[in-house]
């Protein structure tokens, strides 16, 4: 099975059949390089100050030359208000996660990638690994984004892909014919559903391969990134009501009350 492909014109109700027949699918033409250098330049400091493992132990589960910085929606407000709440992103969320999660859904990760020359594979994997009491195939809860700053090609490290495993009991493992390579532009983005396996390509290449990278879980299961700490309380301030929701800081029904004069 190959990624289903489609254009930023394309009908969103095609690309979200797409996306849960696939489990992937690559949009292209969504982030104008305006946007990718405004992206680029706000994380800089954070992605020049970030630490790159040079001598990769191949057991670990992240690669070796590889940045990784997260808090995106305080380190890159072009990030906070062009991406997070898109809306292709929150049209595909709607269709493949508000029917597990009535009262809506949420940010579960920000962070931006950089995979450099001589990175190794990395193991296939699921973003919905953290939710054991679920046997798999697991119902929808996690829908994830990877936004590409830069190109991804097969050799600079390109995300790798099983098509259709996000329907595949636990005892199913991947045969080297079925991983597939997303390529795409820049300015291109993917998506996968949180049960397909997937994981970064090797770096094979002289090039950074650079993506964002935001999923969006359940609003009623608990967040892989701690917003609470990530967004100050300054910062929260500035954020529109529509962000302050994907970020979780709304209640999910009666879950997650606070007082707000301790703020």
């Amino acid at each position: 099975m190959s990624i289903p492909r489609f254009a930023a014109e394309d009908s969103t109700a095609d690309i979200s059949a797409a996306l849960g027949e696939a489990g992937c699918v690559v949009v292209t033409g969504l982030m104008d390089p305006q946007l990718r250098q405004s992206i680029s330049e706000e994380l800089a400091p954070a992605m020049e100050a970030a630490r790159v493992i040079q001598d990769d132990d191949p057991k670990e589960f992240y690669p070796g030359r590889t940045r990784r910085v997260s808090a995106l929606v305080t380190r890159s407000p072009s990030t906070a208000e062009r991406l997070i709440a898109h809306p292709l992103t929150q049209d595909v969320c709607a269709a493949h996660l508000l029917p597990n999660s009535e009262f809506g859904y949420q940010l579960h990760v920000s962070a931006a990638l950089e995979v450099g020359p001589g990175a190794r594979e990395q193991v296939l994997h699921r973003e919905e690994d953290s939710f054991t009491f679920f046997p798999l195939p697991r119902p929808n809860i996690i829908v994830a984004s990877m936004w590409a700053v830069s190109d991804f090609r097969a050799d600079n490290g390109a995300t790798l892909l099983v098509p259709g495993s996000h329907t595949w009991p636990a005892e199913r493992v991947a045969e080297g014919h079925e991983i597939v390579s997303a390529e795409m532009p820049a300015g291109a983005v993917l998506f996968w559903m949180g049960g397909l396996l997937h994981g970064a390509g090797a770096n094979t290449s002289q090039d950074w391969r650079y993506g964002l990278i935001l999923t969006y879980s359940l609003g009623w299961v608990r967040q892989e990134e701690n917003q609470y700490l990530d967004v100050p309380a300054e910062r929260l301030a500035e954020l529109s009501p529509e962000l302050r929701r994907l970020a979780g800081f709304d209640m999910y029904s009666a879950l997650g009350f606070y007082d707000p004069t301790i703020r």
